[in-house]
């Protein structure tokens, strides 16, 4: 169901990234806001795990340099039954982490400074788990063309501010405040889906639902008590980390990135094995 639902969702988003183009240029905008959205999911499709990894500051660790991150990321994807994915830090007092990677075969796991510190071997271990489950899911393609495609229709809309002139002006004052706020929605509707699958995926591989529950809980505190900084780099890859960075959670349920945490952690402790 959690599949049906974002591929649901991510054919919202496309069709409202091309009723743009036709709103804009009848038949003729269609096409070319096709072929746009084309060109920018090919480029998230090979690059967007570059990008984001750069903007959350992450760097990649040797064995040597991290051996017991490197031997329990190991171990998970042994349970995963996964290649084993590239390590990375984040030089960071924010408790958090995250996934890259358009395929099992690109995996990236990355963490902050401050998760490894804050939590136990059983709760770090299960976060990875998680991670693990996004590269399993193939969550972080369907993230970084998400991204790319309500980028595209924010970009568009703030164009028209300057470019929209008087021909179709209705349809460009419309879309200009409507179309970036169904976006929005729909990719933080999306986003909220797969963190719901992969708290479940990622508890089943390692099998303790109740370890990534109690992670959770400490994550949450310890990003209100040592928030990320929120710059654009760090908005840009927001919705990536297992816990939202920044101190507050968002702006409401319908534009969070997130689903609540206490629903998160409710279900994770009603889960069977």
């Amino acid at each position: 169901m959690n599949g049906i639902k974002t591929g649901f969702l991510l054919a919202a988003l496309t069709a409202l990234l091309l009723f743009i183009g036709y709103a804009l240029g009848g038949f003729g905008g269609l096409i070319i806001f096709l072929v746009i959205a084309a060109v920018m999911n090919f480029s998230a499709f090979w690059w967007s795990d570059k990008f984001a990894l750069r903007m959350a500051g992450a760097r990649e660790v040797s064995a040597d340099e991290a051996p017991g991150l490197h031997a329990m990321v190991e171990e998970v994807a042994y349970r995963a039954s996964m290649p084993m994915p590239k390590v990375c830090i984040i030089e960071s007092a924010t408790p958090n982490a995250f996934a890259t990677g358009r395929s099992p075969e690109k995996g990236v796991i990355a963490v902050t400074t401050g998760i490894v510190r804050l939590l136990n071997e059983h709760e770090l271990r299960a976060v990875i788990g998680h991670e693990m489950a996004h590269v399993k899911n193939r969550d972080t393609l369907t993230s970084s063309i998400v991204a790319t495609i309500a980028g595209a229709i924010s970009m568009v809309s703030f164009m028209l501010i300057f470019f929209g002139g008087q021909r179709n002006a209705f349809a460009a004052i419309a879309i200009m405040i409507l179309a970036p706020l169904a976006a929005s929605i729909i990719q933080f509707a999306i986003s909220r889906t797969r963190e719901f699958a992969a708290d479940e995926t990622g508890a089943r591989i390692v099998r303790d639902p109740h370890a990534l529950a109690s992670a959770l809980q400490k994550l949450h505190q310890g990003v209100e008590y040592a928030p990320m900084q929120e710059t654009p780099q760090q908005e840009a890859v927001a919705a990536l980390y297992i816990v939202h960075p920044f101190r507050g959670g968002g702006m409401g349920k319908l534009f969070s990135t997130h689903p609540p945490l206490e629903e998160r952690i409710e279900r994770l402790r009603t889960m069977s094995l």
